[in-house]
């Protein structure tokens, strides 16, 4: 019960063009198995003609051929019939998908309506107009800055910008200036000595 339930529940995607292309296209099906049926019955009735004739019954074969002329007539309409069935079918499907085409662009003149609404032309105006603005600004201060330096201050920039590309400069400690003091003879003397004595031992 709760499945049924549940059906119940559930819209239906079935519209009322798709239940009547249904019944048309059911009506279209038992015309054509007439059709068929009709056809196998005129094919008997013509031999069957053919025999009486042979046979010498011209009324009865006249009385046949009769019947069958009328029947060709019912054959002509029925495929007429068939015809205006399909005419109106593939018409039925066609104004499906211009209904679709429709609501796709309902949809899509929606959303140029809200974007519209959101940004509207005045205010897309009134940006690019800044933003001239803007430009024509920076120009302007380009072009001042550019004529109030001179060529040494054009050089000193350029140093500067060199500086900066190849990164901060390292600070050395500064170079004393005053003179080491001398170191006595009888110590440079000594000295050599003492690391001679310091090899022995190590070779010890």
């Amino acid at each position: 019960m709760g499945n049924v339930f549940t059906r119940k529940g559930r819209p239906s995607r079935v519209t009322e063009q798709d239940r009547a292309i249904l019944q048309l296209k059911q009506q279209r099906d038992k015309l054509r198995q007439y059709q068929k049926k009709l056809t196998l019955q005129l094919e008997k009735e013509r031999l069957l003609a053919r025999q009486l004739l042979k046979d010498g019954k011209k009324e009865r074969a006249l009385l046949l051929l009769k019947k069958k002329r009328y029947q060709d007539q019912l054959l002509d309409k029925t495929e007429t019939q068939i015809s205006n069935i399909e005419r109106m079918v593939q018409d039925l499907e066609f104004a499906q998908i211009e209904i679709k085409v429709l609501e796709g662009l309902k949809v899509g003149n929606d959303c140029l309506k809200k974007m519209h609404e959101v940004l509207s032309i005045e205010e897309v105006e009134r940006i690019m107009e800044e933003t001239h603005e803007a430009i024509e600004y920076q120009k302007q201060i380009d072009e001042i800055l550019v004529g109030s330096l001179t060529q040494e201050d054009e050089e000193a920039v350029l140093a500067e910008l060199e500086a900066i590309t190849q990164g901060e400069e390292v600070s050395l400690p500064e170079v004393p200036t005053e003179q080491l003091p001398a170191v006595p003879s009888a110590e440079k003397e000594k000295e050599p000595a003492e690391i001679k004595q310091d090899r022995e031992m190590l070779a010890a």
